[in-house]
C-alpha cells in the first residue's frame, strides 16, 4: 500500500505496526506471524464471519465482500475506515484473498458488524496477539487489527533510535487511530489528525487539520520540518 509514496524516497520506515523496521538498506527488525498462529487467527475470524485483510511485504489480501461492508458504513465512519475505503477504491495493492500465496504475514486487519463476532477471537487469540479495536462499542461497523505481542509502533521507533544512536525525545509521531497509541506514548512529540480517534486527539501534543485538509503539510510547516 505504500508503493505510490515510496517513489519519493525514504531514509527508512517503521511498518506493519512495528513488525518490520528498515533503515536505509538495513532491516532493523523483521517479525512476521508464526504460520500456525496465523492459521488459528484466520480460521477463528472466518468462523465468526469477520472480514479479514492480511498484510505482507509484497501486498495486502482481502476477503470478498469487504467493499459492501464499507459501502454501508458512512454513518459510522472513522478515519481508519475512510482511509481503507480510499485504498480499496484506488486499488492500492489490495488483492483478493484467493490470490494469497502463503507469504509471511505481519498484521491482520478485521472488520465486522457486531461486537459479538469478536468475542471468540479475542478470547482465543489473547495469548498470541495484541487486539487493537478502534471502538468496540461502535454501531454498524467495527474495525481493528491484530499483531504480535513483541512489537508495536512505539517499540519499533525505540528499535530504530537505538540502531541510529538517536535520542527518542527528538522524535515526532503523526497518527490518527488506536494503533498509534504506543507510538504517541514513545515519541518526544505527538501529532494527531483532526479526523482522528478522540482518545488519540486527547493524548496528542498537537491536533493538526484533517488529512483531507492538507493536515500533514500544515503540521510539517508549523513544526519547522519543511
Amino acid at each position: 500500500m505504500l508503493k505510490p509514496l515510496l517513489v519519493y524516497g525514504f531514509d527508512g520506515f517503521v511498518a506493519s505496526a512495528g513488525g518490520y523496521v528498515v533503515s536505509g538498506d538495513d532491516v532493523v527488525f523483521d517479525s512476521p506471524m508464526d504460520p500456525e498462529v496465523f492459521k488459528l487467527a484466520m480460521d477463528c475470524f472466518e468462523r465468526n464471519h469477520v472480514f479479514r485483510t492480511v498484510e505482507c511485504l509484497d501486498g495486502t489480501y482481502g476477503d470478498n465482500g469487504l467493499e459492501d461492508l464499507l459501502e454501508g458504513a458512512d454513518e459510522f465512519s472513522n478515519s481508519e475506515l475512510l482511509r481503507f475505503r480510499r485504498q480499496l477504491s484506488e486499488t492500492l495493492d489490495i488483492k483478493p484473498m484467493s490470490e494469497y500465496n502463503g507469504a509471511p504475514v505481519y498484521k491482520i486487519v478485521f472488520m465486522c458488524t457486531d461486537k459479538k463476532q469478536l468475542e471468540e477471537p479475542m478470547e482465543v487469540l489473547k495469548d498470541h496477539f495484541v487486539f487493537c479495536v478502534q471502538n468496540l462499542n461502535a454501531i454498524g461497523c467495527l474495525n481493528g487489527e491484530v499483531f504480535g505481542l513483541d512489537f508495536n509502533k512505539g517499540i519499533g521507533i525505540h528499535r530504530l533510535c537505538e540502531f541510529l544512536g538517536k535520542d527518542i525525545s527528538d522524535t515526532i509521531g503523526f497518527g490518527d487511530s488506536m494503533n498509534d497509541k504506543e507510538m504517541f506514548e514513545a515519541v518526544g512529540y505527538s501529532v494527531c489528525m483532526e479526523n482522528g480517534h478522540p482518545q488519540m486527539k486527547a493524548m496528542a501534543d498537537y491536533v493538526c487539520p484533517a488529512v483531507g485538509d492538507d493536515g500533514l503539510y500544515k503540521a510539517f510547516e508549523k513544526l519547522g520540518l519543511i
